[in-house]
């Protein structure tokens, strides 16, 4: 298993060299101008201001010279700083980024909780009314655009019901948190503050739906699909055979061997909400890593651009890493060499 781990870790490494690379590329061959996106129209019509402003962020220097550069902050844990806001860029991800996390866990747990149980029922209950509705859930969830769900959700029930906030992670009025993890839940429940705790369970809630419901769809159909395969095989027929209860057989035979590919679904689902969903965080005003990437490609801004994008690749990667780790946790039979 360390052997196992340390391969796959090493394999990391070397694949963030290539993302460095290509998002550097990519990003710096894009027809545009990060002076002009950066600067006023009066500012850019003084060459020296221009000059000086090229030379403080080395757009003066050859592509491969600002590569170099960057790659060796890189390697001493220096993302660079951004170009909009004049901040080194690691503390604008740990700014940004527990927002995205506490949001994708609440996402989460939705999706899990509903997409076992309905995609269960589903399988159950094959080709019956109930089965029906599940299946029409679970493909409204995947077509679904989560922009149009997303204000369908805010107007039903922050417009017209009240339930819930329609935007922030908090209301300042009230609560100001500062210092703990980031996750104002989290934070909230350690601090023993109920309050702040009632507060950031109310804004989150919507926009988790609203992420949740996607990822959702795709467990409710797999979940069907790999147990109405389970319960195809002949040691489910003995089981049965020898008069055990259908939720034993649920429980102790199928539901194991049925749910592998569906932590594979989870787990790029979780990858995917962790990427930051652009539209959502921005229509809920939620301060994620999705408002953080928005706000960086609209400015032309290389170094957060980049800084992200080797976020979200290592979420990715670390992510598949637990999930290869976790099959073995259901299944007894898997081994690593």
């Amino acid at each position: 298993m360390l052997r196992y781990i340390l391969r796959r870790l090493s394999l990391l490494v070397i694949t963030l060299f290539g993302v460095s690379l290509m998002v550097f590329l990519i990003s710096h061959l894009v027809p545009s101008n990060p002076v002009a996106a950066n600067l006023s129209q009066s500012a850019m019509s003084d060459p020296q201001i221009v000059a000086a402003y090229e030379a403080k962020w080395g757009l003066d220097k050859p592509l491969y010279e600002q590569y170099l550069i960057y790659l060796k902050n890189l390697m001493q844990g220096d993302l660079g700083i951004s170009i909009r806001t004049g901040r080194p860029i690691m503390d604008e991800l740990k700014q940004y980024f527990p927002a995205t996390l506490e949001l994708s866990i609440f996402a989460m747990i939705i999706a899990l909780i509903l997409g076992i149980l309905f995609g269960i029922l589903s399988a159950l209950y094959r080709n019956k009314p109930l089965d029906q509705i599940l299946r029409a859930v679970s493909v409204s969830g995947v077509s679904l655009p989560s922009f149009w769900f997303a204000l369908v959700v805010m107007s039903i029930f922050s417009k017209n019901i009240g339930w819930f906030p329609s935007s922030g992670r908090i209301d300042p009025r009230v609560f100001s948190p500062s210092g703990g993890t980031g996750l104002y839940v989290l934070d909230a429940v350690l601090w023993g503050d109920f309050l702040m705790l009632k507060d950031a369970l109310a804004h989150v809630i919507l926009p988790a739906m609203v992420l949740g419901f996607f990822t959702m769809g795709l467990i409710t159909r797999q979940t069907r699909s790999n147990l109405l395969e389970v319960l195809s095989k002949d040691y489910i027929r003995t089981a049965r055979s020898k008069g055990m209860s259908e939720s034993r057989v649920i429980k102790n035979h199928a539901l194991n061997n049925a749910l592998i590919p569906v932590v594979t679904v989870a787990g790029m689902g979780f990858s995917n909400l962790l990427g930051g969903m652009v539209f959502v965080e921005t229509i809920f005003s939620w301060p994620g890593i999705g408002q953080y990437a928005y706000l960086a490609a609209t400015n032309l801004d290389f170094p957060a651009i980049c800084g992200v994008s080797l976020l979200i690749a290592t979420t990715y990667m670390v992510i598949n890493l637990l999930i290869d780790m976790l099959y073995g946790v259901i299944d007894p039979r898997i081994r690593y060499q």
